[in-house]
């Protein structure tokens, strides 16, 4: 019986030896007796495992919610609006922008909106609360969209240029009318306040309501404005010549704003589009000459000649 039992295990061990070789996968990445081809351990390493890119809008087995396209926009007409950017909500895709001639709006943007800065490409990141902008808008359904935004950052905090409201010497306070502020701003003027009329110097008499000026300004200790430089720009009926490229058209308000190429600063000119005769040619990217006359309030086109179209 010992003899019998032993020799039973010796069998046992054996066949199981045996099924243990007909299973265990070759080396060589070989097909195995069951006819099945099992891969060797070294073909599952990392670095020869292959990855496929994600694409927006695809559906893959890991993306539950695919990002879908962004429709595009319908082809209405833009209008341009220029303003104050009173607040940026980048979570909504919002802005509210206090137009020149008054009140509030509010505006939608996103990925389709395009935003330049000095003229170059940008992000809605770049843009700051405070800071004037050009937004071209249309209606997408019953929803005010903009589908360009510029502005520029040439304009170096304190300063501002505004018309004179009116000047109380007893408190030696000028009030200037800023585009930029639903209130008037307040500077106050001391012995070192220095005024310059062109290449000149110029007396605060010389400050008269409607006086289109520019002001460089410091804040003292109390926090009030106090004017370390003003310059006369215009004065009521005064006639200037401005040349440069047009960087935002509206035919249907009478606006246009010009890069001057003599001090590269931003122009805003209001015409008649029922008295000024528009070139075809009058777009956006053309090298214009406008003869302005300053009325106190704005610049008013009396004559636009193209020198150069815009290139299509």
């Amino acid at each position: 019986m010992r003899i019998n039992l032993l020799g039973f295990v010796l069998s046992s061990l054996t066949l199981v030896g045996i099924a243990s070789g007909q299973a265990a996968p070759s080396q060589s990445g070989e097909k195995t007796s069951l006819g099945a081809s099992v891969p060797s351990s070294a073909a599952l390493t990392p670095s020869n495992i292959e990855t496929q890119p994600l694409v927006r809008g695809a559906s893959t087995p890991d993306s539950a919610s695919p990002l879908p396209d962004l429709r595009q926009l319908p082809p209405a007409k833009a209008t341009l609006i220029g303003g104050n950017l009173e607040k940026l909500d980048q979570v909504r895709d919002q802005l509210t922008l206090r137009p020149f001639g008054g009140g509030r709006m509010k505006i939608l943007f996103d990925a389709r909106t395009h935003v330049y800065r000095d003229g170059k490409p940008a992000s809605s990141s770049d843009l700051k609360t405070g800071e004037r902008v050009y937004i071209d808008t249309i209606l997408d359904g019953t929803t005010i969209f903009a589908r360009n935004i510029r502005f520029n950052t040439d304009m170096s905090g304190g300063e501002s240029q505004g018309a004179v409201l009116s000047y109380h010497p007893d408190r030696a306070e000028l009030l200037v009318r800023d585009a930029l502020s639903p209130e008037p701003l307040r500077m106050h003027l001391t012995s070192s306040t220095h005024f310059l009329l062109g290449d000149r110097s110029a007396s605060v008499s010389e400050l008269a309501p409607g006086t289109l000026v520019a002001v460089k300004f410091d804040s003292d200790k109390d926090g009030r404005d106090v004017a370390r430089e003003i310059s006369i720009l215009a004065l009521p009926g005064a006639t200037f010549n401005f040349a440069g490229q047009v960087v935002a058209l509206n035919l249907r308000t009478g606006l246009l704003v010009l890069t001057s190429v003599t001090d590269r600063k931003t122009y805003e000119i209001y015409f008649d589009p029922s008295v000024i005769s528009v070139d075809s040619d009058l777009r956006q990217g053309a090298d214009v000459t406008v003869l302005t006359r300053f009325d106190g309030t704005r610049y008013l086109a009396q004559n636009v000649t193209i020198n150069s179209p815009s290139k299509p």
